[in-house]
């Protein structure tokens, strides 16, 4: 296939590959014999060779059919997708499953339904996050298939154990299955629908292993084809692929796992097709700034009590902090103004962040990432409900800002008509991390702005450092050394 020259779109590289097919195509006529039994015949006017002259006609019919495809309002996919779909298609008629471990922003979804559909299958069912059921539904319409989709959300998996004969899974954000050492929830769901119907498996993640290699095990070990099927489950998987380690914990010592060798991911090499945004030809650059919020003196007064008596008691409820954890829970609720009390109930002490963000976001349409429930009540109070949504429609057809938990919008939407990311606090999490921040990225965008919005003095400084500590797990998986 000749590579699409740069500014060329399908109309020019059509028009392109057929000059070039009209030319060495060309044909001269030829006498051989003599007399009565001379022959004349046509032969190629240049000297071009017959592989070269098939990937130019080739060419020329694959960038008619995509500009034949824009014109008729389908959706098209990208050159390098196209490669992943076919490369795809290889792997998983082998080994049955394939592992699309693409940075987020690259068209995972897309290909991965592309991909289904050169399977040839009928029915495909698509397990993913609840916020993002609609986009991918609008995908599968746009791309013209001729299979039956079901998308469903991960706690709805038990929905369908007895629906359809599922002929291919796809695992969105397939890294929420790598609990250890003990399998979640979803990873045992999951497994129950490849046991009983045995489909062809395809794992989408942008961010395989973002804590562990060792995470990568109870996402693939249920599939009859994986690299780590001679170990019956995760602790004889770690005698051989783990540094097991111990660690102290409220004064016990236990076992480590965290510490996978980089054996787990060259044993997957086969199953897995890489790719970056720099690859896919994504040029933005995101900077990230952080701002200080002077918070009240009374959130200051209690962080300070409840660090030195582990225990706040008001009139009616109770702020306990009798262990390490939860006061650590409890001083990252503090920081950010809001908090939750041992009956369970929640309340807003301080709305410092809220009011600092829409004054310094003023006019702007902006996406907030917030952690604790109480954070959205204290932006809605702040902001009011002409300013500020928590639907994704309705941020995408009006000048709203949008307000969305971290762990449920970090993964599969859009907000690229978002001037600017900001969050009102910081989760643990680095899956969270590198995935939310990303939610602007677009091919045509240069610049995205991420402001962190932190108290003076609060934890959220420690827990941006150990965050962003653990970027080596995600960038490995694309690193050329691996995949080459």
């Amino acid at each position: 296939m000749i590579e699409r020259t740069s500014g060329y779109d399908n109309k020019a590289m059509w028009e392109y590959c057929e000059t070039l097919k009209n030319v060495v195509t060309q044909t001269k006529e030829v006498k051989s014999g003599r007399g009565k039994a001379v022959e004349i015949r046509k032969v190629l006017k240049y000297n071009t060779d017959m592989q070269t002259i098939a990937n130019i006609i080739d060419s020329a019919t694959h960038y008619r059919e995509l500009y034949e495809s824009e014109e008729k309002g389908e959706i098209v996919l990208r050159d390098y997708q196209v490669d992943i779909v076919n490369r795809g298609y290889t792997i998983i008629s082998t080994y049955r499953f394939l592992y699309l471990a693409m940075e987020v922003r690259t068209g995972k979804t897309l290909t991965s339904l592309a991909i289904a559909k050169l399977c040839g299958v009928e029915n495909v069912l698509f397990i993913t996050k609840k916020k993002a059921i609609s986009s991918i539904e609008a995908d599968y319409t746009a791309l013209n298939t001729n299979y039956h989709l079901r998308v469903i959300n991960y706690e709805s998996l038990h929905l369908v154990m007895n629906d359809k004969k599922w002929d291919i899974v796809i695992c969105d954000e397939a890294h929420c299955m790598g609990a250890f050492p003990k399998p979640s929830g979803r990873a045992e769901l999951v497994s129950q629908v490849v046991r009983v119907y045995k489909p062809m498996v395809i794992l989408l993640s942008g961010t395989p292993t973002p804590e562990s290699y060792s995470q990568m095990y109870h996402q693939v070990c249920f599939l009859p084809t994986n690299p780590f099927r001679e170990f019956r489950n995760f602790y004889r998987f770690s005698d051989v692929h783990v540094d097991v380690k111990q660690k102290k914990i409220n004064g016990l010592f236990i076992k480590d796992y965290s510490h996978g060798r980089d054996s787990i991911l060259k044993l997957m090499e086969p199953y897995t097709i890489n790719y970056t945004q720099a690859e896919a030809g994504f040029n933005s650059e995101t900077t990230e700034e952080v701002l200080e919020v002077e918070m009240s003196e009374l959130t200051y007064k209690i962080i300070k009590k409840l660090k030195k008596d582990l225990v706040v008691e008001g009139k009616e409820n109770i702020i306990l902090a009798d262990t390490p954890v939860k006061l650590m829970m409890k001083v990252h609720q503090l920081c950010s103004g809001t908090i939750k009390f041992e009956n369970g109930d929640s309340m807003i002490i301080d709305l410092s962040k809220a009011e600092f963000i829409k004054k310094r976001f003023k006019g702007c349409k902006i996406g907030i990432f917030y952690k604790f429930k109480e954070e959205l009540n204290a932006l809605c109070q702040v902001f009011g409900e002409e300013n500020l949504t928590t639907e994704l429609s309705v941020f995408e057809d009006t000048d709203k800002s949008i307000a969305l938990q971290i762990v449920s919008g970090r993964e599969g939407i859009s907000l690229k008509q978002a001037k600017y990311l900001v969050y009102y606090n910081i989760d643990f999490s680095a899956t969270s991390y590198w995935q939310s921040k990303d939610r602007m990225t677009t091919k045509e965008r240069l610049e995205n702005q991420i402001y962190w919005i932190f108290s003076k003095g609060g934890i959220e400084y420690d827990i941006y450092k150990a965050v962003t500590k653990k970027k080596d797990y995600t960038l490995k998986h694309f690193e050329k050394t691996l995949i080459l």
